[in-house]
């Protein structure tokens, strides 16, 4: 179930499975009877209050009451809102409960009761308020079991409209959205359980969904194993700009390429900088530019076929110049730090001129430098990385916990396995490294751009803590092991 919704495709998918055939109450009673599952898995019975929203979730609500109830559970339910009007499957559920119905007030959960939030689902669209907001406020430190999302999180971006519950576990129905992985929706929702309440499959080749949780699955089939009758040059010539001052950052890049199995990679720098790169390892070749033109006749040779260009470049005139040239040379370009920071002033004259074997890979400072406009709107991390993807017709990589991975034809993923260890100073240019060492062996960028955030998570997770940069490009070799061995 690698497919995300949107609040509105899945509101798509329940229109769909019911114009096939599957009344509207059916679909409640198994959302309902798939949270109580959950729940009754993981604890024992409780005293519980149910809250039911206004809406389709608070019906959920009543459900999920009901059915607890007769499992032997002690059970209040609280309503914010009249029962006389709630509307549609909620009204029906609503009428099978014969129960009392309380008013939702904050002062219900005095007593640690178990928490069913059934307030509001994923599409909410303003902020909470009144006493909306003050009963999710007194779900705090209580055990939470939220329906959908916690409430006042949106579904689309993990985005949390006033203020949200932290949930001990979310249950979901038929496929996650993007707010159950985007921060600080992540963090909100605990564990995320996704259940089966009769949506068939098949109402996904209607919507076409387009956002997906990166994994092997949506790449593997088309990593650039080596084949038995290659030569290094087969394999991709990668070239490294390296700067003068930060010469760690260039270096961690190319031993990453190195690793995700570039034939060669050479990096070309200042020409005192040269014994700095050389001693780094011997696996490298390195070569001194002087000047742009230096750079320009290095890139003259077809067979150097892809260039990253920012880690430890230096923010200026002649990194903006060498970006531009590799541009020229119509390489297959990784834009990072020091790259992007140089054209902040004047974005479009890098944006104009990119295309789709270009990626960029911008943490959050970096993206607002280059897409001010885009930044400065509202909507959440995936939707601005697939604005910006848009605007300048290449990938865009934004780094992150939650990292999204954006095509220009509208495509994105959601990366899930990152570690909180890879927040540690080199980790990003390793990261870029690891996309540029693909990218050179011909793999699609943007397949390139998800294979390598995934791998990066990978190589963190199987070193784990104490990790620092170096120990990322040495830790893919396992991965790649296990990765290979799947493909299998």
């Amino acid at each position: 179930m690698d497919e995300l919704l949107s609040v509105a495709e899945m509101y798509r998918a329940d229109a769909l499975t019911m114009a096939g055939g599957v009344p509207g109450p059916v679909l409640m009673e198994a959302a309902g009877a798939a949270v109580v599952r959950a729940v009754c898995e993981r604890w024992a019975p409780h005293p519980t209050v149910v809250l039911c929203g206004p809406g389709n979730n608070g019906g959920d609500g009543f459900v999920i009451a009901r059915l607890l109830l007769e499992a032997g559970w002690p059970v209040r339910l609280a309503l914010l809102g009249s029962r006389s009007a709630l509307r549609g499957d909620a009204a029906v559920a609503a009428g099978r409960w014969t129960g009392p119905v309380e008013a939702a007030d904050p002062w219900l959960l005095e007593g640690n009761p178990l928490v069913i939030d059934a307030l509001f689902g994923a599409g909410l669209a303003r902020p909470l308020d009144g006493m909306a907001k003050e009963v999710v406020e007194a779900m705090a430190g209580r055990t939470v079991v939220a329906v959908d999302v916690p409430s006042g999180l949106h579904g689309d971006s993990g985005q949390v409209m006033g203020v949200a519950p932290q949930a001990a576990l979310t249950v979901t129905f038929f496929r996650r959205k993007p707010g159950h992985l985007l921060l600080p929706g992540r963090a909100l929702c605990g564990e995320v359980v996704v259940a089966d309440i009769g949506i068939p499959d098949t109402v996904l080749d209607a919507i076409a969904p387009q956002i997906l949780v990166n994994g092997p699955d949506l790449w593997r089939q088309r990593y650039p194993w080596p084949r038995l009758d290659a030569h290094k040059y087969a394999r991709g010539h990668a070239v490294v700009l390296g700067g003068a001052r930060m010469t760690g950052a260039a270096r961690l890049s190319a031993r990453g390429a190195l690793r995700a199995g570039a034939g060669l990679v050479t990096v070309a720098c200042p020409p005192d900088s040269v014994p700095i790169y050389a001693v780094g390892s011997p696996s490298l070749i390195v070569t001194d530019v002087a000047d742009g033109a230096a750079f320009e006749a290095l890139l003259a040779d077809p067979r150097k076929n892809a260039v990253l260009l920012g880690p430890g470049a230096g923010v200026g005139a002649d990194t903006r110049g060498h970006a531009l040239a590799a541009l020229g040379a119509g390489k297959a370009c990784v834009l990072d730090a020091d790259a992007l920071t140089s054209f902040a002033e004047s974005p479009d004259d890098l944006l104009d001129r990119l295309n789709a074997r270009c990626l960029l890979t911008p943490h959050e400072g970096e993206f607002a430098r280059v897409f001010p406009d885009i930044a400065a709107q509202e909507g959440g991390k995936l939707t601005r990385a697939r604005a910006a993807a848009a605007r300048c017709s290449a990938v865009v990589l934004l780094k992150g916990a939650d990292t999204v991975v954006a095509a220009p034809d509208g495509r994105a993923v959601i990366n899930a396995n990152a570690p909180a260890d890879l927040a540690t100073a080199g980790s990003g240019d390793v990261l870029a490294g690891i996309a540029l060492g693909l990218i050179a062996q011909g793999m699609d960028t943007f397949d390139a751009a998800c294979a390598a955030v995934w791998l990066h998570g990978e190589a963190a997770n199987a070193f784990g803590p104490g990790l620092i940069a170096e120990d990322l490009p040495d830790a893919l070799p396992g991965v790649l092991r296990r990765l290979k061995a799947g493909a299998r």
